[in-house]
């Protein structure tokens, strides 16, 4: 078995007390989490079934034959230590093929949604100047059709794409090269993964994490699936594998520790599906973010479907009580709730073996990492006070910067803090309890969502004057996206308009990103220095909804 990070102890305070970093000076994700495990060449690493059902397994050593041709490669097509390599693909063999083949060269893996619409997709690749992107049939329309304006793009390689000019065919690159590479001994410092943030009041940032980025997760997967791995565990998220969540909650740790995963793209989450394939594929680990514990929650006898999960982690939003209780009920497993970011991620966590759960709580600090509450003078607050919660560095899970941007990269921290922009209170015990965002950032399903992407886009609407994107309260998804939209001179507003509108963000950044809820509004409230005040915005609708909750608990139908 692989030699696991947390140090064992009857109490949390002698787990995160005994606990020390190992970190080497030499470190290569992919030969971590691949290679190493390869010898054996029946050890299961995937268990791949498609949206047609179909099903198929596959090894580490198929897995470190496959990303050792690609990035041969990629190499004689002239990819490099320190290029961009974009990858625009679901949950599939390939996109771990991908990310393996980038680490082993040396170069920096860029993950990308399949959800980006075109404006999203280009605004990526044109900001990372990607080389090369790796993408398939459904992806590869929308990656050429913003190819001109891409002058760093050499490269597009389609997996299971027809024939297209100028794009290069992925098995056949592969079938050309030798199975046999020596990856690049990188440095654990060395850079590994460009990966966007949501945008907030700009565009979006992309944060560069090294190698040692991995390591830096180990303790938190540990912590929140009660001493991972265990005989018979199996993960399986239906997070995207172009997240933080998906790749480094899921994927990359349960390979380091030789686990397999299971990989299935769902389109759209269903519930009843998602049980399926937990029971169908034995499933004993697995990350859900909170609306999709909602969604199952919907589903009458969830039991009948024969789940035996062993451990679930949860984040994103707080779960609450009542379903911490449902699925201890029905799952036969206490959700662990856990924070973090793209930029510092998986810093606070539960863990029940350790520490009584304390539901809505963010948890206390994962062994390894430093968190506190924050003041303004960046100094630590009392408990039960309000600040901004913060990670201290060094710390292997931090981030390197912001991608050709210093200056905010300098603004993240405060001295040795890295600020997370969220406030939270921290309890006498140690947990923290989330609050609300210093900045714009939407929470919905399990997305942190940047408003600024979205008001740019629908302002590149031909009907709209200005927009405002802001958070609305949601009982199932914790939040989601509002616009309130003022119209150009002589348009009237109306529900097709703003059915039109959503379509038109939907298509062109991304399925999640799209505003649920418009309002026309005759003005925006502004700052006298030409801001738009989004706080009175998403005051409002915290009223309103408050309003509505208040009106229907008095009404005699109770609706």
């Amino acid at each position: 078995m692989v030699e696991t990070l947390l140090p064992r102890g009857k109490t949390y305070e002698e787990v995160y007390a005994r606990f020390r970093w190992q970190v080497p000076e030499c470190f290569n994700i992919a030969v971590a989490v691949c290679d190493r495990h390869a010898g054996d060449p029946t050890r299961l690493a995937m268990i791949y079934e498609d949206e047609a059902g179909r099903v198929s397994e596959h090894s580490f050593a198929e897995f470190r034959a496959r990303s050792n041709q690609l990035a041969r490669a990629l190499a004689r097509l002239g990819v490099a230590r320190g290029d961009r390599v974009g990858v625009v693909l679901s949950q599939r063999p390939e996109t771990a093929v991908a990310h393996l083949a980038a680490y082993k060269l040396g170069a920096i893996a860029l993950p990308l949604s399949t959800l980006f619409g075109p404006e999203a997709l280009a605004y990526r690749l044109r900001d990372a100047e990607a080389r090369v992107v790796i993408t398939d049939a459904e992806s590869l329309d929308r990656v050429l059709g913003v190819r001109p304006e891409l002058p760093a793009l050499q490269h597009v390689i389609g997996v299971d794409a027809a024939e297209a000019e100028g794009v290069l065919d992925y098995r056949r690159l592969l079938a050309a090269e030798p199975d046999a590479f020596d990856p690049v001994a990188t440095a654990a410092e060395e850079p590994a993964l460009l990966i966007y943030t949501s945008g907030t009041t700009g565009p979006p940032k992309g944060a560069l994490h090294a190698h040692r980025m991995l390591i830096g997760h180990l303790p938190a997967i540990e912590f929140y699936h009660e001493y991972f791995p265990q005989p018979g565990d199996r993960f399986w998220t239906p997070a995207d594998w172009a997240w933080i969540g998906g790749l480094y909650d899921v994927l990359f740790p349960s390979w380091y520790y030789g686990v397999a995963v299971v990989a299935h793209r769902m389109r759209k989450f269903d519930p009843e599906q998602a049980l399926a394939l937990m029971a169908r594929h034995r499933v004993r680990n697995a990350f859900l973010v909170p609306t999709a514990l909602k969604m199952l929650r919907q589903v009458a006898n969830p039991r009948r479907y024969g789940v035996k999960l062993r451990t679930l982690f949860t984040g994103g939003e707080p779960v609450g009580e009542e379903v911490i209780r449902w699925a201890q009920e029905e799952l036969g497993v206490t959700p662990h709730e856990g924070y973090g970011q793209t930029e510092v991620n998986l810093v606070l966590g539960n863990c029940s073996l350790l520490l009584p759960v304390k539901p809505g709580s963010m948890g206390r600090p994962v062994p390894g990492h430093v968190v506190e509450v924050l003041d303004e003078k960046g100094q630590p607050v009392a408990a039960g006070e309000l600040g901004e919660v913060a990670v201290r560095r060094p710390d292997p899970v931090m981030f390197l910067g912001y991608w050709h941007q210093p200056q905010a990269t300098a603004e993240k921290f405060c001295g040795d803090w890295a600020l997370t922009g969220d406030l939270a209170r921290k309890d006498a015990e140690g947990y923290f309890w989330f609050v609300g965002r210093k900045d714009d950032i939407i929470s919905s399903g399990g997305y942190r969502i940047g408003p600024g992407e979205i008001e740019d886009c629908l302002a590149g609407h031909s009907a709209v004057a200005m927009a405002a994107v802001v958070g609305s309260p949601d009982p199932v998804r914790g939040e989601v996206v509002k616009a309130f939209v003022q119209l150009r001179p002589g348009v009237s507003p109306s529900p097709a308009l703003a059915r039109e509108l959503a379509e038109y963000v939907r298509t062109r950044l991304s399925a999640h990103e799209y505003p649920r809820e418009i309002e026309f509004v005759d003005a925006l409230p502004m700052t006298t220095t030409g801001k738009v005040r989004r706080r009175d915005l998403r005051e409002l609708e915290r009223r309103r909804k408050l309003g509505e909750i208040e009106a229907s608990r008095g009404s005699p139908e109770g609706i």
